[in-house]
């Protein structure tokens, strides 16, 4: 069943949160879906412009729409991540779709409402569910660089304003999550008590998580066991923050980096122990087996296992 972010998040609100997975390629596709109709848990799998670029938005969106062939007992929306308007008008005009990503958050805020409102205003008129951004999260993501001097927490008390003034379903947060593999090198960790102020100044509505990997260590001492160069220094989101946070209003918890430290961590350790092997098909099968265990365990962790069946009457 293909829904939009907002009938997902009005379940979803406080009790659980929806994994957002950026997608590139058919394996990690195929292990999404998987793993999602083995669970019974409602998804999100998104694209973002980087992607779309690299593999073409047709290629992508077919291969979404024959994993929902293939696998057909499955609850999820298709999104757009971090796009720019000529992304999103062109997503929105072609279809394939239920939700949408404006990133202004680099602009003032004047500016941010007003390019936010004109895509909402587009988006809705189709029935798509529009997500925005207030306040910068550092690190790196495809061909997206901002350091940590030019990001900053987002303003509770401008959070209300924006979310009135351009009517969007969601709102992405920066509250110490970092975007890429080298999260938290500082410790920080994620800054509860504006999450609290944001819940208390717009309760009931849905938050974002963005920069959401775990980065666990263990993958990446595996990796650098077979010939990678990852520094070690840093950590992602913890397990115990993922808990505290969803109650607090976080409904999507975006994930890309573990996914790409699953990828890499794969095909390194193949490659080194098979060094006379050159198909790409064998640690095809082996990613796509440990995409779908890594997925079951984030449908566990953000308490959506099972929680697909609370969708069979909604109208999509």
């Amino acid at each position: 069943m293909l829904l939009t972010t907002r009938q997902l998040f009005e379940k979803c609100y406080g009790r659980y949160a929806i994994p957002a997975v950026n997608v590139f390629f058919m394996e990690e596709i195929h292990g999404l879906f998987a793993a999602a109709q083995e669970a019974n848990a409602p998804f999100i799998v998104q694209t973002t412009p980087f992607a779309r670029d690299y593999a073409n938005a047709d290629m992508l969106l077919s291969m979404i729409g024959a994993a929902a062939r293939i696998y057909p007992n499955v609850t999820y929306a298709v999104h757009m991540d971090h796009g720019y308007e000529a992304h999103i008008f062109d997503a929105i005009d072609k279809g394939g779709y239920t939700s949408v990503m404006i990133d202004a958050s680099h602009d003032s805020f004047e500016t941010n409402v007003a390019r936010t409102k004109a895509v909402v205003a587009a988006a809705h008129a189709k029935g798509i569910s529009v997500e925005a951004e207030l306040g910068v999260l550092a690190g790196v993501e495809d061909d997206l660089t901002v350091d940590a001097a030019h990001s900053f927490y987002t303003n509770p008390q401008q959070v209300e304003d924006f979310v009135n003034a351009t009517d969007c379903d969601s709102l992405a947060i920066a509250v110490g999550t970092s975007h890429g593999a080298y999260k938290f090198s500082g410790g920080q960790g994620l800054q509860f008590h504006i999450l609290q102020e944001i819940q208390q100044r717009l309760p009931g509505f849905p938050l974002v998580l963005h920069g959401g990997s775990n980065v666990v260590p263990e993958v990446i001492e595996r990796i650098n066991a077979a010939g990678g160069q990852l520094k070690t220094d840093a950590k992602g989101v913890q397990e115990e923050e993922v808990r505290k946070a969803i109650p607090l209003g976080i409904c999507k918890i975006n994930i890309a980096t573990d996914t790409r430290l699953l990828w890499t961590m794969v095909n390194r350790e193949f490659f080194r122990d098979r060094p006379d092997e050159f198909a790409p098909t064998t640690p095809g099968k082996i990613f796509m087996e440990e995409y779908k265990k890594f997925m079951l365990k984030k449908f566990d962790l953000f308490g959506c296992t099972g929680k697909a069946s609370e969708f069979s009457n909604v109208i999509s």
